[in-house]
């Protein structure tokens, strides 16, 4: 987990790969447990096969989605663990504005 301060190359890539509509309707999809192929996770869509691979490598990258090969076909299961490094980050950043207002009050008390 990368301090909020310095280098958050992580919690970003994480952040950018949650920060799409596609990628977050891809994540409610596979939050449900199953593993699943590509043709599976486009299917019901509008998106071809290759933007769900390219959403899926983002993804991939983040941390987000774990993928297995079966038979011919990659199946690609979400990972909800990879949320807990975006929690300790928002959690770090909360504590540190919870103590820059606390400051700020007894300044302003002062």
């Amino acid at each position: 987990m990368s301090n909020p301060e310095g280098g958050i190359g992580e919690p970003a890539k994480l952040f950018a790969a949650l920060g799409d509509p596609t990628r977050l309707a891809l994540v409610a999809r596979l939050s449900a447990g199953e593993s699943l192929s590509i043709a599976a996770l486009s299917s019901d869509t509008r998106l071809t096969r290759q933007a769900v691979t390219k959403h899926l490598h983002v993804m991939q990258e983040a941390g987000l989605v774990a993928s297995e090969r079966v038979g011919r076909e990659s199946r690609y299961a979400f990972r909800p663990e990879a949320l807990d490094g975006a929690r300790a980050y928002l959690d770090a950043v909360s504590g540190q504005w919870r103590d820059a207002l606390h400051r700020l009050k007894r300044f302003v008390e002062e």
